[in-house]
Protein backbone atom coordinates (compact mmCIF):
# COMPACT_ATOMS: atom_id res chain seq x y z
CA UNK A 1 0.00 0.00 0.00
CA UNK A 2 1.51 3.46 -0.67
CA UNK A 3 2.53 6.05 1.74
CA UNK A 4 0.72 8.72 -0.32
CA UNK A 5 -2.57 7.06 -0.36
CA UNK A 6 -4.71 10.00 -1.67
CA UNK A 7 -7.74 8.19 0.66
CA UNK A 8 -5.99 9.01 3.71
CA UNK A 9 -7.85 12.05 4.65
CA UNK A 10 -7.48 13.32 8.33
CA UNK A 11 -5.13 10.35 8.91
CA UNK A 12 -2.76 13.61 10.72
CA UNK A 13 -5.30 13.74 13.48
CA UNK A 14 -5.62 10.13 14.26
CA UNK A 15 -2.95 9.29 17.13
CA UNK A 16 -1.34 5.75 18.25
CA UNK A 17 2.11 4.07 18.63
CA UNK A 18 3.69 2.93 15.03
CA UNK A 19 3.73 -1.06 15.73
CA UNK A 20 6.62 -3.24 13.26
CA UNK A 21 5.60 -5.00 10.69
CA UNK A 22 5.04 -8.97 11.59
CA UNK A 23 5.33 -11.76 9.10
CA UNK A 24 2.60 -13.86 8.94
CA UNK A 25 1.52 -17.51 7.80
CA UNK A 26 -2.76 -17.46 6.73
CA UNK A 27 -4.42 -20.94 7.18
CA UNK A 28 -8.08 -21.40 5.63
CA UNK A 29 -9.66 -25.06 5.87
CA UNK A 30 -11.93 -26.05 2.31
CA UNK A 31 -14.42 -28.01 4.46
CA UNK A 32 -18.38 -28.76 4.43
CA UNK A 33 -19.82 -26.79 1.38
CA UNK A 34 -16.85 -24.35 0.73
CA UNK A 35 -15.10 -24.71 -2.48
CA UNK A 36 -11.53 -23.90 -3.57
CA UNK A 37 -12.45 -20.64 -4.93
CA UNK A 38 -14.63 -19.57 -2.11
CA UNK A 39 -11.53 -20.57 0.38
CA UNK A 40 -9.33 -18.91 -1.64
CA UNK A 41 -11.40 -15.37 -1.71
CA UNK A 42 -11.88 -15.43 2.07
CA UNK A 43 -8.11 -15.88 2.18
CA UNK A 44 -7.97 -12.19 0.14
CA UNK A 45 -9.69 -10.77 2.40
CA UNK A 46 -7.98 -12.14 5.78
CA UNK A 47 -4.75 -11.05 3.95
CA UNK A 48 -6.59 -7.74 3.34
CA UNK A 49 -7.95 -7.90 7.10
CA UNK A 50 -3.73 -8.84 8.29
CA UNK A 51 -2.24 -6.03 6.34
CA UNK A 52 -4.98 -3.37 8.08
CA UNK A 53 -3.50 -4.53 11.37
CA UNK A 54 0.33 -4.44 10.48
CA UNK A 55 1.09 -7.98 9.19
CA UNK A 56 2.77 -9.24 6.27
CA UNK A 57 1.10 -11.94 4.54
CA UNK A 58 4.72 -14.12 3.49
CA UNK A 59 2.21 -17.93 2.69
CA UNK A 60 -0.57 -19.43 2.24
CA UNK A 61 -1.96 -22.44 3.25
CA UNK A 62 -5.01 -24.74 2.14
CA UNK A 63 -5.98 -27.92 3.13
CA UNK A 64 -9.28 -30.19 2.57
CA UNK A 65 -10.88 -31.98 5.42
CA UNK A 66 -14.13 -32.97 5.67
CA UNK A 67 -14.47 -31.27 9.27
CA UNK A 68 -11.97 -29.45 11.07
CA UNK A 69 -9.67 -31.22 13.50
CA UNK A 70 -10.89 -31.08 17.42
CA UNK A 71 -7.53 -30.63 18.64
CA UNK A 72 -5.24 -28.79 15.79
CA UNK A 73 -8.03 -27.36 13.30
CA UNK A 74 -5.89 -28.69 10.24
CA UNK A 75 -4.77 -32.75 9.92
CA UNK A 76 -1.25 -33.39 11.71
CA UNK A 77 0.89 -33.77 8.21
CA UNK A 78 -0.44 -30.45 7.50
CA UNK A 79 0.45 -29.05 10.74
CA UNK A 80 3.82 -30.60 10.62
CA UNK A 81 4.25 -28.57 6.83
CA UNK A 82 3.41 -25.08 8.83
CA UNK A 83 5.91 -26.32 11.57
CA UNK A 84 8.74 -26.51 8.59
CA UNK A 85 8.18 -23.72 7.09
CA UNK A 86 8.12 -21.75 10.53
CA UNK A 87 11.50 -23.33 11.78
CA UNK A 88 12.63 -22.02 7.77
CA UNK A 89 11.67 -18.82 8.17
CA UNK A 90 12.24 -17.50 10.90
CA UNK A 91 10.84 -13.91 10.42
CA UNK A 92 7.65 -15.51 10.86
CA UNK A 93 5.56 -14.55 14.42
CA UNK A 94 2.47 -15.93 13.72
CA UNK A 95 -0.19 -18.23 12.13
CA UNK A 96 -3.64 -16.37 10.94
CA UNK A 97 -6.79 -18.99 10.64
CA UNK A 98 -9.82 -17.81 8.50
CA UNK A 99 -11.76 -19.60 11.08
CA UNK A 100 -12.88 -19.19 14.69
CA UNK A 101 -10.61 -21.72 17.34
CA UNK A 102 -11.71 -22.96 20.52
CA UNK A 103 -8.91 -22.28 23.46
CA UNK A 104 -8.25 -25.58 23.52
CA UNK A 105 -6.93 -25.65 19.72
CA UNK A 106 -5.15 -22.48 20.36
CA UNK A 107 -2.81 -23.74 23.27
CA UNK A 108 -2.27 -26.60 21.25
CA UNK A 109 -1.29 -25.03 17.91
CA UNK A 110 1.03 -22.32 20.15
CA UNK A 111 2.71 -25.21 22.04
CA UNK A 112 3.09 -27.29 18.66
CA UNK A 113 4.10 -24.06 16.69
CA UNK A 114 6.00 -21.67 19.06
CA UNK A 115 4.51 -18.77 17.45
CA UNK A 116 0.80 -16.05 18.06
CA UNK A 117 -1.73 -18.41 17.05
CA UNK A 118 -4.38 -15.75 15.84
CA UNK A 119 -8.22 -16.46 14.23
CA UNK A 120 -10.20 -14.52 12.56
CA UNK A 121 -12.41 -13.22 15.09
CA UNK A 122 -9.45 -12.10 17.01
CA UNK A 123 -7.81 -10.81 14.42
CA UNK A 124 -11.37 -8.88 13.61
CA UNK A 125 -11.40 -7.45 17.43
CA UNK A 126 -7.40 -6.34 17.08
CA UNK A 127 -8.28 -3.97 14.20
CA UNK A 128 -11.42 -2.84 16.01
CA UNK A 129 -9.37 -2.01 19.45
CA UNK A 130 -6.87 -0.11 17.28
CA UNK A 131 -9.42 2.55 15.83
CA UNK A 132 -11.81 2.58 18.15
CA UNK A 133 -11.61 6.50 19.11
CA UNK A 134 -14.77 7.32 21.21
CA UNK A 135 -15.71 5.74 24.65
CA UNK A 136 -18.85 4.13 22.91
CA UNK A 137 -16.98 2.75 20.61
CA UNK A 138 -14.03 1.41 23.06
CA UNK A 139 -16.79 -0.14 25.07
CA UNK A 140 -18.24 -1.96 22.65
CA UNK A 141 -14.93 -3.17 21.43
CA UNK A 142 -14.01 -4.77 24.91
CA UNK A 143 -17.04 -5.94 25.46
CA UNK A 144 -16.24 -8.15 22.21
CA UNK A 145 -13.15 -9.13 23.42
CA UNK A 146 -14.54 -10.06 26.87
CA UNK A 147 -17.12 -11.82 25.25
CA UNK A 148 -14.89 -13.88 23.02
CA UNK A 149 -12.26 -14.43 25.86
CA UNK A 150 -15.02 -15.62 28.65
CA UNK A 151 -15.33 -19.40 26.77
CA UNK A 152 -11.80 -19.36 25.89
CA UNK A 153 -10.02 -18.56 29.43
CA UNK A 154 -8.69 -22.11 29.72
CA UNK A 155 -6.61 -21.72 26.34
CA UNK A 156 -5.64 -18.06 26.44
CA UNK A 157 -4.02 -18.11 30.04
CA UNK A 158 -1.19 -19.71 28.31
CA UNK A 159 -0.10 -17.35 25.77
CA UNK A 160 -1.51 -14.24 27.55
CA UNK A 161 1.16 -14.65 30.47
CA UNK A 162 4.10 -14.21 28.19
CA UNK A 163 2.83 -10.32 27.74
CA UNK A 164 3.54 -10.20 24.11
CA UNK A 165 2.40 -6.67 22.11
CA UNK A 166 1.51 -6.43 19.14
CA UNK A 167 -1.45 -8.02 16.57
CA UNK A 168 -3.87 -9.89 18.78
CA UNK A 169 -2.34 -9.10 21.91
CA UNK A 170 -4.24 -5.59 22.07
CA UNK A 171 -7.16 -5.06 25.05
CA UNK A 172 -8.23 -6.12 28.21
CA UNK A 173 -5.63 -9.70 28.22
CA UNK A 174 -2.60 -8.14 28.64
CA UNK A 175 -3.56 -6.39 32.14
CA UNK A 176 -5.94 -8.52 33.48
CA UNK A 177 -3.55 -12.08 33.70
CA UNK A 178 -5.68 -13.28 37.07
CA UNK A 179 -8.91 -12.13 35.37
CA UNK A 180 -10.98 -15.38 36.06
CA UNK A 181 -14.39 -16.28 34.64
CA UNK A 182 -16.60 -14.31 37.64
CA UNK A 183 -14.47 -11.13 37.40
CA UNK A 184 -14.60 -11.46 33.15
CA UNK A 185 -18.44 -12.14 33.31
CA UNK A 186 -18.86 -8.77 36.43
CA UNK A 187 -16.62 -6.86 33.76
CA UNK A 188 -19.28 -7.65 30.78
CA UNK A 189 -22.40 -6.67 32.87
CA UNK A 190 -20.84 -3.06 33.88
CA UNK A 191 -19.98 -2.75 30.08
CA UNK A 192 -23.71 -3.64 28.91
CA UNK A 193 -24.86 -1.38 31.62
CA UNK A 194 -22.26 1.38 29.85
CA UNK A 195 -23.49 1.22 26.59
CA UNK A 196 -26.97 1.29 27.56
CA UNK A 197 -26.24 4.36 29.71
CA UNK A 198 -24.39 5.91 25.99
CA UNK A 199 -27.15 4.61 23.96
CA UNK A 200 -29.77 6.84 26.30
CA UNK A 201 -27.50 9.82 25.89
CA UNK A 202 -27.44 8.72 21.77
CA UNK A 203 -31.12 8.28 21.63
CA UNK A 204 -31.17 12.38 23.19
CA UNK A 205 -29.31 13.55 21.42
CA UNK A 206 -31.12 12.02 18.01
CA UNK A 207 -34.29 13.20 19.83
CA UNK A 208 -33.01 16.80 19.84
CA UNK A 209 -31.89 17.35 16.27
CA UNK A 210 -35.14 17.20 15.27
CA UNK A 211 -38.02 15.80 12.72
CA UNK A 212 -35.05 16.12 9.88
CA UNK A 213 -35.31 13.15 7.04
CA UNK A 214 -32.60 10.98 8.27
CA UNK A 215 -29.91 9.20 5.32
CA UNK A 216 -27.21 6.42 6.13
CA UNK A 217 -24.69 5.36 4.44
CA UNK A 218 -24.11 1.52 4.53
CA UNK A 219 -22.04 -0.99 2.51
CA UNK A 220 -19.38 -3.43 3.07
CA UNK A 221 -16.02 -2.37 4.29
CA UNK A 222 -13.90 -0.42 2.49
CA UNK A 223 -16.09 0.78 -0.22
CA UNK A 224 -15.80 4.35 0.09
CA UNK A 225 -18.47 5.37 2.51
CA UNK A 226 -16.09 8.03 4.34
CA UNK A 227 -14.78 9.51 1.36
CA UNK A 228 -18.51 9.98 -0.34
CA UNK A 229 -19.60 11.39 2.95
CA UNK A 230 -16.74 13.89 3.13
CA UNK A 231 -17.78 15.29 -0.44
CA UNK A 232 -21.37 15.00 0.82
CA UNK A 233 -20.68 16.71 3.86
CA UNK A 234 -17.73 19.07 3.28
CA UNK A 235 -16.51 17.61 6.33
CA UNK A 236 -13.20 15.68 7.21
CA UNK A 237 -14.39 11.86 8.29
CA UNK A 238 -11.32 9.81 8.89
CA UNK A 239 -11.00 7.85 4.80
CA UNK A 240 -8.70 5.09 3.99
CA UNK A 241 -8.30 2.58 1.73
CA UNK A 242 -8.02 -0.64 4.47
CA UNK A 243 -10.52 -2.40 5.82
CA UNK A 244 -13.10 -0.96 9.30
CA UNK A 245 -12.01 3.19 8.67
CA UNK A 246 -14.91 4.14 10.45
CA UNK A 247 -15.76 2.21 13.40
CA UNK A 248 -17.87 5.21 15.22
CA UNK A 249 -20.66 6.41 13.64
CA UNK A 250 -20.65 10.09 11.94
CA UNK A 251 -23.94 12.46 11.48
CA UNK A 252 -23.57 15.74 9.82
CA UNK A 253 -26.12 18.30 8.55
CA UNK A 254 -26.40 18.16 4.30
CA UNK A 255 -28.35 20.85 2.43
CA UNK A 256 -28.98 20.02 -1.00
CA UNK A 257 -30.47 22.86 -2.88
CA UNK A 258 -31.87 24.43 0.19
CA UNK A 259 -33.43 21.05 1.62
CA UNK A 260 -31.71 20.16 4.96
CA UNK A 261 -31.37 17.02 5.65
CA UNK A 262 -28.83 14.36 8.10
CA UNK A 263 -26.59 12.03 6.82
CA UNK A 264 -24.99 9.41 8.63
CA UNK A 265 -21.53 7.41 8.46
CA UNK A 266 -21.42 3.69 9.28
CA UNK A 267 -19.36 0.90 10.36
CA UNK A 268 -18.41 -1.12 7.24
CA UNK A 269 -20.38 -4.98 7.42
CA UNK A 270 -17.79 -7.94 6.29
CA UNK A 271 -18.69 -11.46 5.71
CA UNK A 272 -18.05 -13.94 8.37
CA UNK A 273 -18.34 -11.11 11.24
CA UNK A 274 -18.11 -12.89 15.07
CA UNK A 275 -21.80 -12.65 16.19
CA UNK A 276 -20.47 -10.80 19.31
CA UNK A 277 -19.31 -7.87 17.59
CA UNK A 278 -22.75 -7.50 15.73
CA UNK A 279 -24.12 -7.72 19.64
CA UNK A 280 -21.96 -5.14 20.74
CA UNK A 281 -21.94 -2.90 18.09
CA UNK A 282 -25.94 -2.60 18.18
CA UNK A 283 -26.24 0.30 19.21
CA UNK A 284 -23.89 1.77 16.60
CA UNK A 285 -26.00 0.38 14.02
CA UNK A 286 -28.97 2.02 15.82
CA UNK A 287 -28.25 5.43 13.23
CA UNK A 288 -29.25 2.69 10.17
CA UNK A 289 -32.41 1.67 12.19
CA UNK A 290 -33.44 5.08 12.65
CA UNK A 291 -33.04 6.35 9.54
CA UNK A 292 -35.42 6.82 6.81
CA UNK A 293 -33.27 6.15 3.25
CA UNK A 294 -30.42 4.63 3.10
CA UNK A 295 -27.53 4.49 0.39
CA UNK A 296 -26.31 1.26 -0.10
CA UNK A 297 -22.87 1.89 -1.23
CA UNK A 298 -21.44 -0.73 -3.49
CA UNK A 299 -17.45 -1.08 -4.60
CA UNK A 300 -18.03 -1.99 -8.23
CA UNK A 301 -14.62 -2.56 -9.20
CA UNK A 302 -14.29 -5.51 -6.40
CA UNK A 303 -14.63 -9.22 -8.24
CA UNK A 304 -16.66 -10.12 -5.47
CA UNK A 305 -19.23 -7.34 -5.29
CA UNK A 306 -22.35 -9.04 -5.34
CA UNK A 307 -21.30 -11.54 -2.56
CA UNK A 308 -20.50 -8.23 -0.68
CA UNK A 309 -24.16 -6.99 -1.63
CA UNK A 310 -25.83 -10.21 -0.20
CA UNK A 311 -23.57 -9.49 3.42
CA UNK A 312 -25.27 -6.20 3.55
CA UNK A 313 -28.84 -6.99 2.27
CA UNK A 314 -28.58 -9.83 5.00
CA UNK A 315 -27.22 -7.73 7.72
CA UNK A 316 -29.77 -5.28 7.01
CA UNK A 317 -32.65 -7.80 7.26
CA UNK A 318 -31.21 -8.56 10.72
CA UNK A 319 -31.59 -4.77 11.71
CA UNK A 320 -35.30 -5.21 10.04
CA UNK A 321 -34.32 -2.33 7.53
CA UNK A 322 -34.08 -3.94 3.96
CA UNK A 323 -37.69 -2.46 3.42
CA UNK A 324 -36.66 1.12 3.44
CA UNK A 325 -36.14 3.11 0.66
CA UNK A 326 -32.96 2.59 -1.02
CA UNK A 327 -30.47 3.96 -3.53
CA UNK A 328 -27.75 1.47 -4.32
CA UNK A 329 -24.60 3.46 -5.19
CA UNK A 330 -21.76 1.75 -7.11
CA UNK A 331 -18.61 3.46 -6.23
CA UNK A 332 -15.19 3.11 -7.74
CA UNK A 333 -16.10 3.36 -11.69
CA UNK A 334 -12.59 4.79 -11.95
CA UNK A 335 -11.41 1.63 -10.82
CA UNK A 336 -13.64 -0.41 -12.20
CA UNK A 337 -12.69 1.03 -16.12
CA UNK A 338 -9.09 0.60 -15.16
CA UNK A 339 -9.44 -2.91 -14.32
CA UNK A 340 -11.94 -4.06 -16.95
CA UNK A 341 -11.82 -1.88 -20.19
CA UNK A 342 -9.88 -2.33 -22.85
CA UNK A 343 -7.17 0.20 -23.67
CA UNK A 344 -8.64 0.31 -27.34
CA UNK A 345 -12.30 0.92 -26.20
CA UNK A 346 -13.67 4.07 -27.63
CA UNK A 347 -15.47 6.36 -25.15
CA UNK A 348 -19.37 5.23 -27.31
CA UNK A 349 -18.69 1.74 -26.19
CA UNK A 350 -17.68 2.35 -22.93
CA UNK A 351 -20.39 4.20 -22.16
CA UNK A 352 -22.62 1.72 -23.66
CA UNK A 353 -21.51 -1.22 -21.63
CA UNK A 354 -22.05 1.36 -18.59
CA UNK A 355 -25.64 1.86 -18.95
CA UNK A 356 -26.30 -1.57 -19.69
CA UNK A 357 -24.37 -3.19 -16.80
CA UNK A 358 -26.60 -0.74 -14.76
CA UNK A 359 -29.95 -1.63 -16.32
CA UNK A 360 -29.07 -5.05 -15.66
CA UNK A 361 -28.54 -4.25 -11.93
CA UNK A 362 -31.43 -2.36 -11.56
CA UNK A 363 -33.96 -5.07 -12.83
CA UNK A 364 -31.44 -7.67 -10.60
CA UNK A 365 -31.58 -5.83 -7.59
CA UNK A 366 -34.96 -4.16 -7.81
CA UNK A 367 -33.61 -0.92 -6.80
CA UNK A 368 -32.73 2.56 -8.25
CA UNK A 369 -28.75 2.39 -9.11
CA UNK A 370 -26.03 5.26 -9.89
CA UNK A 371 -22.27 4.69 -10.59
CA UNK A 372 -20.21 6.85 -9.54
CA UNK A 373 -16.67 7.75 -8.24
CA UNK A 374 -16.21 9.42 -5.01
CA UNK A 375 -12.19 9.31 -5.59
CA UNK A 376 -12.56 11.02 -9.21
CA UNK A 377 -15.75 13.20 -7.87
CA UNK A 378 -17.74 12.04 -10.84
CA UNK A 379 -21.68 11.92 -10.73
CA UNK A 380 -21.80 13.35 -7.92
CA UNK A 381 -24.66 16.10 -9.19
CA UNK A 382 -26.32 13.12 -10.66
CA UNK A 383 -26.20 11.26 -7.22
CA UNK A 384 -27.20 14.18 -5.06
CA UNK A 385 -30.46 14.67 -8.05
CA UNK A 386 -31.55 11.45 -6.50
CA UNK A 387 -30.95 11.98 -3.14
CA UNK A 388 -33.02 15.21 -3.60
CA UNK A 389 -36.09 13.46 -5.23
CA UNK A 390 -36.14 10.60 -2.89
CA UNK A 391 -35.78 12.97 0.04
CA UNK A 392 -38.14 15.67 -1.54
CA UNK A 393 -40.94 12.43 -1.13
CA UNK A 394 -40.13 12.16 2.30
CA UNK A 395 -40.63 15.61 3.25
CA UNK A 396 -43.99 16.11 1.38
CA UNK A 397 -45.26 13.08 3.61
CA UNK A 398 -43.85 14.42 6.71
CA UNK A 399 -44.67 18.13 5.81
CA UNK A 400 -47.18 18.90 2.96
CA UNK A 401 -48.03 22.07 4.00
CA UNK A 402 -43.95 22.99 4.00
CA UNK A 403 -43.18 20.91 1.12
CA UNK A 404 -43.15 24.25 -1.28
CA UNK A 405 -40.69 25.84 0.83
CA UNK A 406 -37.52 23.38 0.07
Amino acid sequence: MSQNNQWNVGEKKRKGIKKGIEDAILVGLIHGNQTEEKVTEYLDELEFLAQTAGARTIKRITQKLPHPNRRTFVGSGKLQEILEYIESHESVTMVIFDDDLTGKQVGILEEELKVKIIDRSTLILDIFANRAQTAQAKAQVELAQMQYILPRLRGLWTHLERQRGGIGMRGPGETEIETDRRIVRDKISKLKARLQEIDKQNQTRRKNRGEMIRVALVGYTNVGKSTLMNILSKSEVFAEDKLFATLDTTVRKVVIERMPFLLSDTVGFIRKLPHHLVESFKSTLDEVKESDILLHVVDIAHPQYEDHVQTVNQTLTDLDCIEKPTLMVFNKLDLYRERYFDDFLDTPNKLRIEKELQENLKNKLDRDTIFISAKQKENINGLKEKMKGLIEVLYEKRYPYRAKYW
